[in-house]
């Protein structure tokens, strides 16, 4: 078999794990959620509003901080939402996978085991 032919396998396997089918069904869920939605478009709004302020040759400073402040509200408002926290542990997730790989890939490149085995398979970067 052709590495690229091996590689299509692999990432047809690696799009059936549970961690890629929980990262796609959390971004379909951030996607359709409606607070994610309006507060990224008053977001967006906002972060024009002070581009468009500070643009200005009499640009209010005060106007300003007052939109960032909102800017940073938002922010913290969507990083707070329950979808965004399951969408950011799930690409957390898949990081952690990808990186994984790429390790077991490499060993078998180099012939080094990445790390020592700590015989606990969450950490583990791919020695079997």
């Amino acid at each position: 078999m052709e590495i690229f032919e091996l590689a299509a396998e692999l990432g047809k396997k690696l799009k059936e794990d549970e961690r890629l089918v929980r990262l796609e069904n959390a971004h379909r869920a951030y996607e359709a959620d409606e607070d994610v939605n309006r507060l990224s478009m008053e977001y967006a709004v906002q972060q024009q509003a002070i581009q468009n302020e500070a643009a200005k040759d009499d640009r209010d400073d005060a106007a300003i901080e007052q939109i960032q402040a909102r800017v940073e509200e938002l922010y913290n408002e969507i990083t707070g939402l329950a979808v965004y926290k399951e969408l950011e542990e799930a690409q957390e997730a898949v990081n952690a996978l990808m990186e994984a790989v790429n390790n077991t890939i490499s060993a078998q490149i180099s012939g080094e085991e990445p790390g020592g085995c700590t015989h606990d398979c969450s950490t583990c970067g791919g020695c079997h």
